[in-house]
């Protein structure tokens, strides 16, 4: 009841002017609130009442006032405020903010967001011709930062991004290359002292920041193995940043296949300088290697077009080399400790995807098709040759 002895027990209801009514309240805080919209009737504000004041006693209040921070105020301070961000993820997600997020929802306060708004934001994105990988990604970033904004500083009821699959990404199926293919594109690199950058994308399923941040210092003295101490991100306006690896699996030792240790050794002998913390692989002035020195210098478009791939990214040969593991049939553990990841996912999606799994499949359900024929011709009623289905 929101009366009692004809005084009303929680809040206060005033007619306005206009004959509608206004509801307000005295909140936890001590401050006091109003309702967000007025009420026909007065029945009508006593029900709103009544609600908020079952919401209090559940200690379940969110402080009205607090929600009225725009998405851009409380984003931008979300991405300062994350712990652990690497460089380049900051810089990630602020360009997803400002690209992407902001001109369309930047000035919606918190509290005013509700899932049709952001079904028709991600609706405006695609319509506009933003890709839905990028759109996915921009999501993404919305639904962590509405995450925390609902589940951690309680800001908002819930949080609002609840648009089924669209958070999925599709993306093309990338090239795996076979192992003679590997050697063959690193022998065709226009500079020699890349032939072994290539090998060890494929062979030791190093990302490109790892590979341009090792010193001679972290390869073993017979090339055995290679120590990923950290990697670079090249950061606008920054340049080249060094910092640890992508994840704290990242830092880690990768055995090296003898197949490609005489190239590395080779290498470190005509290409690296002597010191212990000289880099492995340099640009033209000795400096660590940049990505706009990479094509230019080893003529890679020409190299992967003569391979008969002309659309091989460089991170595909880390793609090949998890592969190439994962037809090893190396344990998911294995997996996860040799290409640096924290989570199962990457590992199991390689275990379950190789070829050598699926013309496995295939022979095995070839060899039940054989048997049920085969069995079938030693019937009596005349079924031979028909499959039987198995519950």
């Amino acid at each position: 009841m929101a009366r009692k002895n004809g005084r009303r027990r929680f809040g206060w209801v005033r007619k306005l002017p206009s004959g509608r009514f206004q509801a307000s309240y005295l909140g936890p805080d001590g401050q006091r609130h109003n309702a967000p919209d007025t009420f026909a009737g007065e029945r009508d504000a006593d029900r709103w009442l009544v609600q908020v004041e079952s919401v209090i006693m559940r200690h379940e209040w969110m402080n009205p006032n607090r929600a009225k921070v725009s998405v851009q105020e409380y984003a931008e301070r979300w991405i300062a405020e994350r712990p652990g961000l690497r460089p380049r993820t900051v810089h990630l997600y602020g360009w997803l903010l400002t690209k992407y997020v902001t001109p369309h929802l930047g000035a919606v306060q918190l509290g005013q967001l509700d899932t049709p708004m952001i079904r028709q934001w991600r609706a405006r994105l695609l319509a506009a011709g933003v890709s839905e990988s990028m759109t996915a990604k921009a999501y993404r970033l919305l639904r962590a930062v509405l995450m925390t904004a609902a589940n951690e500083d309680r800001i908002i009821p819930r949080n609002p991004c609840q648009v089924r699959g669209a958070g999925s990404e599709n993306p093309d199926e990338r090239p795996v290359l076979t192992v003679a293919q590997v050697f063959e594109l690193a022998s065709r690199m226009a500079d020699r002292r890349y032939r072994a950058f290539v090998l060890l994308a494929a062979f030791a399923t190093l990302r490109w920041g790892e590979i341009t941040a090792l010193r001679r210092m972290d390869i073993a003295p017979d090339a055995s193995a290679v120590r990923v101490a950290g990697a670079f991100v090249e950061l606008p306006g920054r340049g080249l940043v060094y910092g640890p690896p992508k994840s704290r699996a990242g830092l880690r030792s990768v055995a090296l296949p003898e197949a490609i240790r005489a190239d590395l050794l080779a290498h470190l002998d005509e290409f690296t300088a002597s010191a212990p913390d000289a880099w492995v692989f340099t640009g033209q002035r000795g400096n660590p290697l940049r990505r706009g020195d990479f094509n230019p210098r080893t003529g890679w478009k020409k190299a992967v077009a003569d391979l008969g791939v002309p659309h091989l990214h460089f991170h595909d040969l880390r793609h090949t080399g998890n592969t190439l593991a994962a037809r090893t049939k190396a344990s998911t553990k294995d997996l996860m400790a040799r290409m640096g990841h924290d989570s199962p996912r990457a590992a199991l999606i390689y275990q379950h995807a190789t070829t050598e799994a699926s013309r496995e499949i295939a022979a095995g359900l070839s060899g039940l098709v054989e048997r049920e024929r085969g069995g079938g011709k030693d019937d009596d009623d005349g079924s031979a040759g028909v499959l039987v289905p198995v519950g």
